[in-house]
């Protein structure tokens, strides 16, 4: 069985993305790791080229502005970057630059994908999420927050990243069919100083919208303000070893009353529901589960 993984990056540094801990998450379950690497303003490129492992490769590209708003240009460039793996691949785990895989996943995760190498039913494997917001002690608990996404994909080049490269599709738009993990990938996207967050959400923001609307929309502060969200708990498990040391160097204070919600009547019902009955109506589901 041979896995390749895939990610991809430009004007990481800038906005202090965790990428060399998402790679190094995977990298114990790849036999090679494809970055595309964007034309940067910033380091990016110097930064990714100082990881120090044989499995990792470089493609350099250009990202088109021309697919900037709705964030097409990231499955575009997703999709490079999964054109780019070994050919004699099985397996494909994409793993973006504010990801991490916990190490107590790996060898779950290695068993079901050679388990159903050979069921060409199976698209890909679906995994569940956790969103750090604030600090690495407080997760998103709310309907705000997608549970479920795919990350390990079949080598197949009908697969394709969908939209804004959050999941894949298949041929003429097709939802995967796709088999539960039960593994977790831990999402830091929302987990950085202030500033950092801030000039994140300015980039990310250029990505989706044009200028006149990113004017009506970011804060116009130096600093992020994490104290608008709507409901928070803390995080009671381990955090991945790769990222120990970024967590034992924070240097912010972000402290949150988890009791307090601030939800209208139908958020607040509808929020009961899926913590008493584990049931999120209406959610949107990109993906097939195979039982």
């Amino acid at each position: 069985m041979f896995v390749s993984g895939f990610t991809i990056a430009r004007n990481v540094v800038r906005a202090d993305y965790p990428i060399k801990e998402a790679i190094y998450s995977v990298l114990p379950l790849c036999d090679e790791f494809i970055v595309a690497v964007g034309a940067s303003d910033d380091a990016t490129l110097t930064y990714i080229q100082s990881f120090d492992d044989p499995k990792i490769k470089i493609i350099e590209t250009v990202w088109n502005d021309e697919l900037r708003v709705g964030g097409k240009v990231l499955a575009d460039e997703t999709n490079k970057a999964k054109a780019a793996v070994n050919p004699k691949a099985d397996w494909l785990f994409y793993i973006q630059a504010d990801e991490c895989l916990h190490e107590k996943y790996i060898e779950k995760l290695r068993k079901i994908m050679f388990e159903n190498l050979s069921n060409r039913s199976i698209d890909g494997l679906l995994f569940d999420y956790t969103h750090f917001y604030g600090s690495y002690d407080y997760i998103g608990d709310s309907r705000e927050w997608y549970r479920h996404e795919i990350r390990i994909i079949r080598n197949n080049p009908d697969i394709y990243s969908y939209r804004d490269a959050q999941g894949f599709r298949k041929g003429n738009d097709l939802k995967l069919n796709v088999k539960k993990t039960g593994a977790s990938i831990y999402h830091y996207g929302w987990v950085k100083h202030p500033k950092e967050q801030q000039i994140k959400q300015k980039q990310f923001h250029r990505l989706w919208h044009d200028d006149n609307k990113l004017q009506n929309m970011l804060q116009s502060a130096d600093e992020f303000d994490y104290g608008h969200i709507d409901s928070l708990a803390a995080f009671e498990g381990s955090h991945p070893e790769v990222m120990q040391n970024r967590i034992k160097n924070q240097n912010w204070v972000f402290d949150h009353d988890i009791s307090k919600k601030n939800f209208n009547l139908k958020t607040k019902l509808l929020h009961w529901i899926e913590k008493n009955l584990g049931w999120r109506i209406g959610e949107y589901k990109n993906y097939k589960i195979v039982r």
